[in-house]
């Protein structure tokens, strides 16, 4: 007796083996095993150093949804994927041929029941690294490309729960008529885990859609963030990525669009000017003013915030549309007072001033050259104190503050709900 009841037990648990992806019946692949496949390739595998038709898609484009199989975005609102290392674990266990849902009876949100956090790639909360899913409007999968996708939302704390909230933006424009195809993106932290990649594709469609802006084309994410691993303590905004941007593919023999080292792999986190939540700038009509990502570069000018600013505060130039050059602090040795390391807990009020001062005085080294601990490859700048330039710079730090301070504020959100 005690004999079949362990048979029976050892019938029912499901084989957990880590990693995770993308569970719903929309998606390419939902019902893939790993005999499927001469190896296994099953939803959950990460894709690294393979060739494009078995990376792209995670090569199941032969496993198609079913017919009016959608995966629902409703503009403006949350969208709740179900991410877990095995599909038993998940609302579809039926259909893996499970009796019942595989969950951990202490944490019914875990993705990767009764296994450790390294299980799907990370040590702890601290150490997540962040999801994305991004869209192409278009309705035929096999004329999708790599760079028609744009990310439209982003989780920082992702993976760490079965059901996981993905915010859409408001303004998404609707569909085509078959719909869209979207797919779920994710790069795990480097210290849980190797150089991996998750792609899963899946038919998906925008409800409530009360815009038909469309969606602008998407560049590619440059890395402008406080770094310490790679000792840049100190963001730089002005080398950011703003606006519509594209999936990372990494670490595969071919169609990269990244090439970090395998102890750097591109996150979707603030790392790459990924705000935690829906990407509301990634519309044609989002930026008067977008200029070319450099560490000097002018920053961009947010249309809906500018229309905000009263318009006496507003620098002539950028009424007129026109770009105008960021500054650029130089940081002494191993100072913490670079500016751009504080975040405000509102918009700045915009300064007035009455007349010109001097840029402050900093030592030159034996080059000749600010010591500024080598963030900018020791180049030497000069900070810009005049009456226009610091107006400017005050109206161009308003979204930003504004920005990481709301995306802080849904870290710290989600993580008091497990703490």
């Amino acid at each position: 007796m005690l004999f079949t009841l362990a048979l029976a037990a050892i019938t029912i648990i499901p084989r957990v083996s880590g990693h995770s992806a993308f569970f719903h019946p929309s998606m390419w692949g939902f019902n893939v095993t790993d005999k499927d496949y001469p190896y296994d390739n099953r939803p959950v595998v990460p894709i690294k150093n393979m060739n494009f038709s078995q990376w792209w898609f995670h090569g199941h484009l032969d496993h198609p949804p079913n017919d009016g199989d959608f995966f629902e975005l409703p503009a403006g609102k949350a969208a709740t994927a179900e991410i877990a290392c095995t599909k038993p674990a998940t609302s579809y266990f039926k259909s893996a041929g499970a009796v019942n849902q595989f969950t951990n009876p202490s944490n019914p949100e875990d993705p990767c029941p009764n296994s450790p956090t390294t299980a799907y790639h990370t040590n702890n909360f601290e150490d997540l690294m962040g999801c994305s899913l991004a869209i192409a409007y278009k309705d035929d999968v096999n004329a999708v490309k790599p760079d028609d996708f744009t990310v439209f939302s982003v989780n920082h704390t992702c993976v760490w729960t079965l059901h996981t909230d993905f915010q859409v933006p408001a303004r998404m424009p609707p569909c085509p008529p078959g719909g869209c195809i979207c797919a779920f993106f994710w790069i795990h932290s480097p210290l849980s885990g190797g150089e991996e990649n998750y792609m899963n594709g899946f038919r998906c469609n925008v409800t409530g859609s009360t815009s038909n802006v469309p969606v602008a084309e998407s560049k590619v994410a440059r890395r402008c963030g406080a770094d310490l691993p790679n000792k840049r303590p100190y963001s730089t905004p002005a080398n950011c990525t703003y606006g519509a941007k594209k999936p990372y593919y990494w670490f595969n023999n071919e169609g990269n669009n990244m090439f970090e080292g395998d102890h750097s792999p591109p996150v979707y986190n603030d790392l790459y000017n990924f705000v935690d939540g829906a990407q509301d700038d990634i519309f044609i009509d989002s930026y008067l003013s977008l200029p070319d990502p450099a560490p000097n570069a002018a920053m961009p000018i947010r249309a809906d915030d500018s229309a905000k600013l009263p318009l006496s505060s507003v620098p002539a130039a950028v009424q007129a549309g026109m770009a105008i050059p960021a500054p650029v602090f130089p940081v002494v040795g191993n100072s913490t007072t670079d500016p751009r390391a504080t975040v405000g807990t509102a918009p700045p009020t915009l300064p007035t001033v009455t007349g010109t001062n001097s840029s402050p005085a900093v030592t030159p080294s034996a080059s000749g050259v600010v010591d500024n601990g080598g963030y900018y490859g020791g180049a030497g700048y000069k900070r810009d104190m005049s009456d226009a330039h610091l107006s400017a710079n005050a109206a161009r730090r308003f979204q930003g503050l504004r920005v990481n301070v709301e995306s802080r504020r849904r870290h710290l959100e989600r993580r008091s709900r497990f703490w």
